[in-house]
């Protein structure tokens, strides 16, 4: 059994909702024992954003959608992942410690004919590329009884990987759905946008949290969680990945597919004709049983050798050089 409920703010001529009217602006499909909800929702205004702002402790991005989310929640035991704007923003770095940005403020700055503001903008104390590891906002859920065993994600060592097979048959789509998060044009150097799209069928269903990053002449980046679920075994498989390359790297490989110049120009504006010419950086996988009959255990991913065990948000690591 499934049930659709859409209300989607659609029309530019709606009002604006206010924090009560954020459920009506959501759309949920009940598909077996999972709940699956997305909103969109215009960008926030300038109060939200300040407020917004100062809790992260950075600038936020041109267009922040604040309320909009996607989110699955599986029913008997509370367990849920959802992913929203301000917990994205939050795994950009604000201590200036990762240093890729000043390796390439050279680099940068020289593509911007050596002006002085070009080095003041890259050397920012935070991330303005808004580069994010974020995989979702994970709540564990309860098996109940005496013990009150929760249930979350986990990666050790033999998780399944996604079944690509089962996701190229052509089942039909129940619900579907793309979300932005926020997006931001780099001072017009390039673009960083994280987004959410999700594909429900009969038996599973397939989410892709991307963030998408192009600094012109400088790198490309594509930061990729993908949530399966088996809505007959209710398990749930998150895999990270993370892909990146220079700039010109990456544009030679599109001349070398036969494009032409304007063509090129407008492939490196589409993630999904750029990722797969990105080599893989990191890589991992988790997962969660939460059906009943298997005490909701968890299963593990294999590990890279000398993988160390980190927090589930950081725990995939640069796999082996070959």
């Amino acid at each position: 059994m499934t049930s659709v409920k859409i209300n989607h703010i659609s029309s530019l001529h709606e009002p604006y909702p206010s924090p009560s009217a954020l459920e009506a602006a959501t759309t949920t499909h009940v598909q077996d024992a999972f709940v699956i909800a997305t909103r969109k929702l215009p960008i926030l205004k300038s109060g939200p954003i300040d407020a917004m702002s100062e809790r992260l402790g950075i600038p936020i991005p041109e267009m922040i959608f604040g309320d909009n989310l996607v989110s699955i929640t599986h029913r008997p035991t509370g367990w849920s992942i959802e992913f929203n704007a301000e917990d994205a923003l939050e795994r950009v770095d604000k201590t200036g410690e990762k240093m890729l940005r000043v390796a390439y403020a050279g680099e940068w700055s020289s593509s911007r004919e050596k002006t002085s503001a070009g080095i003041s903008e890259v050397v920012k104390p935070f991330d303005w590329s808004y580069t994010t590891d974020y995989c979702g906002t994970e709540r564990p859920g309860s098996t109940g009884g005496a013990e009150g065993k929760q249930t979350k994600l986990h990666g050790e060592e033999n998780t399944p990987d996604i079944p690509i097979e089962l996701l190229k048959r052509r089942d039909p789509i129940l619900f579907a759905d793309e979300v932005v998060l926020y997006e931001s044009e780099l001072d017009d150097n390039g673009c960083s946008i994280v987004s959410v799209k999700l594909r429900v069928m009969e038996h599973r269903m397939l989410l892709l949290c991307r963030m998408f990053m192009r600094l012109d002449n400088v790198l490309v980046r594509v930061r990729d969680t993908r949530v399966y679920v088996d809505f007959d075994k209710e398990e749930v498989i998150r895999e990270y990945t993370e892909r990146e390359d220079k700039f010109e790297n990456v544009k030679t490989k599109l001349f070398m597919q036969g494009l032409k110049l304007d063509q090129v120009t407008i492939a490196l504006r589409d993630a999904n004709q750029v990722a797969p010419l990105l080599p893989l950086i990191k890589q991992g996988v988790e997962s969660v049983i939460l059906g009943p009959g298997v005490s909701a255990k968890t299963t593990t991913t294999t590990r890279f050798p000398g993988q160390t065990q980190l927090t589930p948000q950081t725990q995939f690591v640069r796999p082996p050089p070959r």
